[in-house]
Order: structure tokens, then sequence, then C-alpha cells
């Protein structure tokens, strides 16, 4: 049998990460894979070696949705802070969109790994730190420019946004209403947009 095309592969991918992201890793089984890939057991295997191998690659598919996501508010973005604070207020709309789950698979995953799936559990952990690693970027440019206090611990206040970008995410799996998200995504942006400087609105470069 040929390999798949990049474009089909990428489907498959996708395919697989909506199906992890839905029932988690235990849950899912080789049939449960093969029904949403349409493929075949040893098509499963030959071309992504593994169950754990074809969730890994959907782990990393995730964060590099969520971190194209991120780029485009940051550039679309007045200001680094200000792009972060509607980032958050972006969050509001989880309510809306039709998801497998509106917690973020990378948490969901932390939580449902033990011991047993070191490596995988490690390699959630790694991706997390990279999206938390992209937010302390963002926030060190903003400090640089002025929108922030010199003396602001911005890889604290990183680990925070990470913090409130997961709690948002999971409280949005609670049976509340969308203005519940909304209102909650608001205050975490206003609490960002607080800790800056009287130079806010100044969107000039240092």
């Amino acid at each position: 049998m040929s390999r798949p095309s990049h474009y089909d592969r990428h489907t498959a991918l996708d395919q697989a990460m909506q199906l992890f992201w839905r029932q988690g890793f235990h849950a899912t089984s080789l049939k449960d894979i093969e029904r949403a890939l349409d493929m075949r057991p040893g098509s499963i295997y030959s071309h992504f070696g593994s169950k754990e191998k074809l969730f890994r690659e959907s782990l990393e598919r995730y964060t590099r949705l969520g971190l194209a996501e991120l780029e485009r508010a940051l550039d679309e973005g007045p200001t680094p802070l200000r792009a972060l604070a509607d980032y958050l207020r972006g969050l509001g709309t989880l309510y809306d969109q039709a998801l497998p789950s509106r917690a973020c698979m990378l948490v969901k995953s932390l939580l449902e790994l033990d011991e047993r799936e070191a490596a995988a559990r490690e390699h959630v952990n790694t991706l997390l730190a990279g999206m938390e690693a992209r937010f302390h970027q963002a926030l060190e440019t903003s400090r640089r420019r002025g929108e922030l206090p010199d003396d602001l611990d911005t890889r604290r206040l990183a680990r925070r946004l990470q913090a409130d970008v997961m709690g948002l995410r999971a409280f949005a799996q609670r049976d509340v209403d969308r203005q519940a998200v909304e209102e909650l995504a608001e205050d975490m942006a206003r609490a960002l947009e607080s800790l800056g400087t009287s130079r806010l609105g100044d969107s000039s470069t240092v």
C-alpha cells in the first residue's frame, strides 16, 4: 500500500486528535482509531507505529494549532499585552465552539496519564512548557516596550497566565451558561491589563 499523501496524513492526525481529545488515551481503542481514520490496523501501524506514537503526534498537532492561534492574536494585537488580554477574551467563546472538549487536551492528558505512560506524560509536560515559554516571551517583549513594570516577574506571570487559560477551559466544561464563561474570560483579561503601566496605550517600539 502506498504511503498516504501529506494532506491525508494531516487529515488522519486531525481525526485522531479529535478522537483522543474527546475520549482520552485509555478509553480510545484500536477499533475506535480504525473507524475514525478509516484505516486498517496494518496501515495504522505502518504509518504511525503504534497507538502511543499516534497519540503523541496528535498532542503535537493540537499544540501547533494552539500556538498558531496565539501567534495570530499576537500579530493582530496593537501591543503584546493587549494581544494577550484579547486572547483571553477570545476564550470566552469556548461555549459556542464545536469542540470535542472545551477542556485543554494537554491538561486532560496530564491528568489521565500515570507512571505506566511516563514517556507520554513527560511529552505532555514538555509541550505545556513550550506554551508557557511563548507566553513568557510575549510578556518580556511587553516589559521591554514599557507596557509592564521593569521589576515585574514575567516568568511568574507567564505561569499564572497559563494557569488562567487551563482554569478557564476546565470551567467551561461545567454545566454553566455562555455568559458565565464570557464574564470569567473578561475578568481574567482585565486583571492582566491592570498590570500595565501608564504607557499601555503607546504602541511604539523601544
